[in-house]
């Protein structure tokens, strides 16, 4: 440690306050290191009053703050360790205090930096802890300074740093992890003391021999041995607290020089070894700090370390790195192939994480150079290959294909890159990962539009693409901008989209249609497994689908599931035992065709005639499957089975649509027996003429949905609660094309316990395609345990038979409802358990 005495000498303005201070401070040669486990040195403290080491408001007037000062600096020099503590501490709060720009700010700071450096030595461990502390208050005061260099500043900035660098070595293991703490917030510091910190050996330059502060030399011996090598000590210290705190100040002070940057980097990659996983992965975090500032250049020494993080056991230690392969710069090509072909082998080890896909995408971008010569390889890789096709469910095609096309995104547009065209055409695929990894700076549509283009595919041949591009004969699209050259071609690339998307649709309900015929007991397992497949196909529409289409698709899934139910009821009606007791598996199934059926009814709004009809039909095969089930002619869903055949009347009485055989024969026997006991007898005959008769004409379609949130709960942060009585949830809400006259209802779910709390639309902002807010829903009955889970989501009232039958003030929907969020878990403990 540097003497207290020469370099009190720094400032001369406070000399009198120091030595009042250094007559009574207590120095000791060898402190005493304290045990790890301590969270404070001097534990006693908090027991103590602290009324003098308080600060003044900070709207007093500054005679007093100086006159505090005074007080806590004469506080400091006392002979009691904790009296000294707490002075340096209330030190530390004045200056967090005062505007550093203020004249006051500079006597108040030079006045406490002089105390603080005369108990640098001090014998007791929070002593010590509270000069770091202070000292570290006093540099960011400085530093915050506009005149800094004029005043002369910038050395005492470096002496700042010697004697944090001089506490780094303290045998108090928390006063080590503060000094290296303290380092890495340095705001100004000169290259040569930096690089100083990173070397064993004391570097001699010009420019360190001697170093002047407010006129007065300093002898160099002061300035090297202090910060010699202080960061390769603390990255080599035997408590893994004090080596992540270093690791981290290591990589903090890489924006101040670049040549120290590439020498923390040698230091940075061996801590990759460290046994702590605390460590690894605040090194990291060092990394990527420097690589956001643009100084980190990844050598071919370090590149088999990364190659090894990229398949690490631990996803965060792989995450991380990830991140970092991201920004880095890679000087030369075979660097550059290294990384790519590592990225590939953790796809192909880690199929699970498609973020891999991103990066790629972002290191080829940013050596667009590196990324040409990797597409012009693959281009040539896809034409030597059987019919000029590659198999791209492969990790390794897929990755050099997200590689190759992100070239023409690069910064390198004075380069001729000339990417091949069989690359975009190939990689139109993998539309939606180049979209993604673009994060959203050109649409699907447009980036789309570019690849046809650039891929010379048929449906550009007879247009003048490049004069919409902005394109001339010797000018590429090069950059991100195609966003705002296709914006013409947009419209277009949406319709041949939904031609597409239609194109599927039709081919999907050809093959249910055909599956519907093969509805035989024999063959229910293959038709099961036909109608599976086809709703998997219309999940993967629907993930790149909106709008109309995508409500669309996701009405024809809820008709799939529906279709699939009648199937498997059919199948157990004829196999069933009529004198079977209790819940059977019929019953089950009954119920999800019910609440399916109900869902395409009340969940999409703008059915047109087609549709509504469809649902309807679907609507009368389930209640003769419930008739079937009941072998009786029950009143209530033979009143449900006529409001729904006069329902179907009224649809076709335009003659717009008709009725089908299926619906008009229920309708005769209904006219025939008014009690319908002619329906129980013909249900198989009934079933028999029901036909599908899927449409793809959907109007404007839109899906009524839901997405409820809670804050800050999971099961490592559960809420508070006392048993048996009441507690608040705090909810938030965002809604989709729900009017005014909808009933939602918050449904809460402990067990065989069920609680309702209406849903109130005036605290909502928002139009009726999106509301979205919050409410606090009350839970009354909360259970005299020691925790629970609440089981949470939002339904919607249905009218029966078309009909409102509301009815208030019994606590909850009095028709049937459907449930449009996902169900959600909050987490309970008991005040009495926390």
């Amino acid at each position: 440690m540097g003497d207290p005495h020469l370099l009190s000498s720094a400032h001369p303005t406070a000399s009198a306050a120091a030595a009042a201070s250094s007559s009574s401070a207590r120095e000791h040669p060898g402190p005493i290191d304290e045990d790890l486990a301590a969270p404070d040195p001097s534990p006693s403290v908090a027991k103590r009053p602290r009324v003098a080491a308080e600060p003044p408001a900070s709207g007093g007037c500054v005679p007093y703050v100086e006159a505090d000062v005074r007080a806590l600096v004469s506080m400091a020099g006392g002979i009691y360790p904790l009296a000294r503590a707490e002075a340096l501490r209330g030190l530390t709060a004045v200056l967090e205090k005062v505007d550093p720009s203020s004249r006051a700010s500079v006597a108040i700071t030079e006045c406490s930096y002089q105390c603080a450096v005369v108990l640098m030595r001090d014998d007791d461990n929070g002593v010590r802890l509270a000069v770091v502390r202070l000292v570290d208050a006093c540099a960011r005061n400085f530093s915050a300074r506009l005149d800094f260099d004029a005043d002369g500043y910038g050395d005492l900035m470096d002496m700042i740093f010697l004697q944090l660098s001089s506490m780094a070595r303290d045998m108090c293991t928390q006063v080590r992890m503060e000094a290296f703490a303290a380092l890495g917030k340095m705001q100004r510091v000169s290259e040569g003391v930096l690089l100083q910190s990173l070397y064993k050996k004391v570097i001699k330059t010009d420019s360190m021999d001697v170093s002047i502060i407010n006129g007065q030399k300093l002898p160099p011996k002061l300035k090297i041995p202090c910060a010699a090598g202080i960061f390769s000590h603390g990255i080599e210290d035997e408590f893994y607290q004090v080596r992540r705190t270093a690791c981290k100040s290591l990589g903090a002070l890489a924006k101040f020089s670049t040549q120290y940057t590439e020498k923390a980097l040698d230091l940075l990659m061996d801590m990759m070894n460290d046994d702590s996983e605390a460590v690894r992965l605040q090194t990291l975090e060092a990394l990527f700090h420097m690589a956001t500032y643009g100084c980190l250049s990844v050598q071919e020494k370090h590149m088999h370390m990364f190659l090894g993080l990229l398949v690490d056991a631990n996803a965060l230690i792989r995450d991380a790195a990830l991140k970092i392969l991201g920004l880095v710069n890679m000087p030369k090509l075979q660097i550059f192939k290294s990384a790519v072909d590592g990225l590939i082998t953790s796809l192909e080890k880690y199929p699970e994480e498609q973020d891999i896909y991103g990066i790629l995408f972002s290191i080829g971008k940013n050596h667009g150079s590196f990324s040409a010569n990797i597409a012009k390889h693959l281009a040539k890789e896809i034409t030597m290959a059987s019919d000029g096709e590659l198999i791209l469910d492969k990790p390794r095609v897929k990755a050099l294909l997200i590689v190759s096309i992100s070239a023409p995104f690069s910064d390198d547009k004075h380069k001729k890159l000339n990417i091949p065209s069989i690359i975009f055409s190939h990689a139109i695929p993998l539309l939606e990962k180049v979209s993604c990894a673009l994060g959203g700076e050109v649409n699907q549509d447009s980036l789309l539009s570019y690849l046809c283009h650039k891929g010379g595919m048929p449906f550009w041949e007879n247009r003048s693409v490049s004069a919409e591009f902005g394109e001339s004969e010797s000018c590429n699209v090069e950059k991100v901008e195609i966003g705002a050259h296709v914006e013409n071609t947009a419209k277009e690339t949406k319709c041949l989209d939904e031609v597409l998307v239609m194109q599927s649709m039709k081919s999907i309900l050809e093959i249910v249609e055909g599956a519907w015929t093969m509805r035989m007991p024999c063959n229910v397992c293959e038709v099961r497994s036909i109608l599976r497949t086809c709703k998997e196909e219309l999940r993967l529409l629907a993930e790149n689908s909106s709008g109309s289409i995508g409500a669309f698709l996701s009405f024809l899934s809820e008709y799939l599931d529906a279709i699939l139910f009648i199937v498997e009821i059919w199948q157990l009606i004829q196999l069933d035992n009529p004198y079977t007791f209790g819940l059977t598996s019929l019953d089950i199934l009954l119920e999800k065709l019910d609440m399916s059926v109900r869902r395409m009814e009340y969940c999409y709004v703008g059915l047109n005639r087609v549709l509504e009809v469809q649902v309807l039909e679907l609507s009368l095969i389930a209640h003769l499957f419930r008739l079937s089930k009941i072998a009786v002619c029950s009143k209530v869903v033979l009143g449900k089975l006529l409001w729904v055949i006069n329902r179907l009347e009224d649809l076709c009485a335009d003659g717009s649509c008709e009725l089908s055989d299926f619906s008009r024969e229920i309708k005769k026997a209904c006219d025939t027996s008014p009690t319908g006991d002619n329906l129980i007898g013909s249900i198989n005959n009934l079933f028999q003429l029901f036909r599908l008769k899927p449409t793809t004409d959907f109007g404007m379609l839109k899906v009524i949905n839901a997405v409820l949130r809670v804050c800050d709960n999971n099961s490592e942060n559960p809420l508070q609660y006392i048993c048996g009585l009441p507690v608040g949830i705090s909810f938030k809400i965002s809604l989709w094309n729900v009017s005014s006259h909808h009933r939602l209802w918050l449904r809460m779910t402990i067990g065989e316990s069920m609680q309702h709390t209406f849903l109130e639309f005036s605290g909502f902002g928002g139009n009726d395609e999106v509301k979205s807010g919050s409410m606090v829903a009350p839970l009354y009955a909360t259970p005299k345990a020691c925790s629970f889970v609440l089981q949470v989501c939002l339904v919607m009232e249905c009218p029966s038979a078309g009909i409102s039958t509301h009815q208030g003030g019994h606590g909850g929907p009095s028709d049937c409802v459907v449930q449009l969020s996902d169900e959600l878990n909050v987490y309970f403990v008991s005040v009495s358990q926390w």
